[in-house]
């Protein structure tokens, strides 16, 4: 009970810090409050614009209008965005669901194959296949997710042909209509590009434990009682290097959040991503607000999962303090 009430705790401060600093930010931007909340282009009338001004109280100081704006939050209204006609809450659902197939299929994909790619290259030290996959991951490390994005789509979507050119469904169907085949190849390429950019740093870190490991005395010992390399790795390895590589991917997911934003740009993925800039070109800040806080809550429960996860990995590992 009480490391539950300390979670809840640890999660409201974080709600609240993030709150704070993205209405001090949209605050400071240069644009009027009026503006930012209706539009630049809109058309309602001033006796509807009176009404956005008394209850949002834009007319106030900034701290006001934070207190203001936090009261109705609270009471779950994030206010309506700008750009889609909607409530915030509704686009951030309703753009969720394929930002989250999105996201989960790049972070298992990146988990996985870096996880192994790092025990290959750390396994085969100094060889060829070593080498290779270090460069290969030192590249990809380096390289920015819209060029990555657009190469893939240039080469695997307009020369060859393999995949669509982006979307999450074919153009001129019903989504009643789409099937999971059709959805899942218009996510292929999107995914791959999120995967890949993820896969450098879980290779390298697994890697590189792995190798501590393989140096330590004990794993000496078990070499001399004739133990072969890959039972070792089974026996010894894998173990101790699970929970280094479980924090790191799960230590991704704020990485990943903020990727999603240019690769959904690119294969224009209508997922949360591309509601981020959306909004940002058109001054919707009810709608990055609400993106701000959603953004820091999966977040946190990214690592409140990861916090579970090391229990269930090494029993050793006791209750303890949460790593927010």
């Amino acid at each position: 009970m009480k490391r539950l009430v300390k979670l809840v705790l640890r999660m409201a401060s974080l709600l609240a810090a993030v709150s704070i600093l993205a209405f001090l930010m949209m605050a400071k931007a240069p644009m009027d409050p009026l503006t930012a909340y209706i539009g630049v282009n809109s058309t309602i009338s001033e006796e509807a614009k009176e009404e956005a001004i008394e209850y949002w109280n834009l007319d106030g100081p900034p701290v006001e209008r934070f207190l203001a704006w936090a009261g109705n939050t609270l009471k779950g209204d994030f206010g309506e965005s700008i750009v889609y006609k909607q409530p915030v809450l509704t686009v951030i659902k309703e753009r969720f669901q394929y930002s989250l197939a999105l996201m989960l299929a790049s972070w298992l994909c990146s988990g996985v194959f870096g996880f192994a790619l790092g025990v290959l290259a750390a396994v085969y030290k100094d060889s060829i296949l070593d080498k290779v996959i270090k460069s290969v991951c030192l590249v990809f490390q380096s390289s920015p997710t819209f060029w990555v994005g657009l190469l893939a789509l240039s080469i695997f979507a307009v020369n060859l042909g393999w995949f669509p050119i982006g979307l999450a469904a074919p153009m001129g169907k019903l989504a009643s209509e789409v099937t999971l085949g059709e959805r899942v190849h218009h996510l292929i390429l999107p995914a791959a590009t999120l995967s890949i950019l993820g896969i450098g740093k879980i290779t390298l870190y697994t890697r590189q434990k792995l190798l501590e490991i393989l140096g330590s005395e004990f794993i000496l010992y078990a070499k001399a009682r004739g133990e072969g390399i890959w039972q070792i790795v089974g026996r010894h390895g894998l173990k101790n290097i699970a929970i280094p590589a479980v924090t790191v991917q799960f230590a991704s997911f704020s990485e990943l959040f903020g990727g999603i934003a240019l690769a959904e740009s690119v294969f224009s993925y209508p997922g949360i991503g591309s509601a981020v800039t959306a909004a940002g070109l058109g001054g919707d800040v009810p709608l990055l607000l609400g993106i701000a806080i959603f953004s820091a809550l999966f977040v946190f429960t990214g690592n409140f999962i990861a916090n579970i996860l090391y229990g269930a990995i090494d029993p050793r590992i006791k209750e303890g303090g949460f790593r927010g």
